[in-house]
């Protein structure tokens, strides 16, 4: 197995681990701290916030790690690009990591509270802050820089042929639509409507046909024999030049 058939394998999977990692994690933070008036749950329910910020840190080394093995392959196209795309997904997991850090001081707090550390009003505006952190992380991240991150990404799929055009197309069309539902929900633009769904699914659907693809087929091996034969090329006419 070549090293670029491993890559789509690794690559495949971790969109994968990413996606799954996202909703679960997102999903178990949620459910603590957006039901009760009273934030002494979240210390009440320790165990599931922690792992609730553990996955969202796995979901977050994922994205970068998923741009750290892609640049390789990608900048031999378009290097500022491929270095775009990068940056962006690292911003996208570094704000993911400051949202779990604001999490944790939220549990830290309320552990704090409940042992009659804290005053109630102090503890409140504390609490409030940070949720607001923990939200604009999730604005963010997922619906500001990953999908900016969409459309370097797919354009140079696209461009490159390493997948078929019509699943790299779907993904820029699927990019172009999340960037508008990250824009509108910046301006307060309500993020379950149905709109916001019709917004979102392209893409969703199309990471996880991508995952499966890169997974079961791999890039396209023409066009990789096609970019290391130039690249070889390229090699000898600078040593020669030298």
């Amino acid at each position: 197995m070549d090293s670029y058939r491993k890559t789509a394998i690794i690559v495949g999977l971790l969109f994968i681990t990413a996606t799954v990692t996202s909703i679960l994690g997102g999903s178990l933070i949620a459910s603590v701290i957006d039901s009760p008036d009273d934030f002494l749950n979240v210390s009440a329910n320790e165990n599931q916030i922690v792992i609730g910020c553990l996955l969202v840190l796995v979901d977050a080394l994922a994205v970068i790690f998923i741009a750290i093995l892609m640049f390789p392959i990608l900048k031999k196209y378009n290097e500022g690009l491929a270095l775009g795309y990068v940056g962006l997904r690292i911003f996208e997991g570094v704000v993911f990591i400051i949202g779990v850090i604001s999490i944790l001081a939220i549990l830290t707090l309320s552990q704090e509270y409940g042992a009659g550390a804290l005053d109630v009003s102090y503890f409140q505006a504390l609490v409030t802050l940070l949720l607001g952190v923990y939200d604009w992380s999730w604005l963010v991240g997922p619906l500001i820089f990953f999908a900016l991150s969409t459309l370097p990404f797919y354009y140079l799929l696209y461009q490159s042929k390493l997948i078929p055009q019509w699943l790299s197309g779907w993904g820029l069309i699927g990019g172009i639509l999340v960037t508008l539902f990250g824009l509108l929900a910046m301006f307060g633009f309500d993020t379950t409507s149905t709109i916001s769904m019709f917004l979102f699914l392209p893409i969703a659907v199309q990471e996880m046909a991508l995952a499966v693809w890169l997974i079961v087929k791999g890039f396209n091996s023409s066009v990789i024999s096609s970019g290391s034969a130039k690249t070889d090329i390229n090699e000898d006419k600078m040593i020669k030049l030298r």
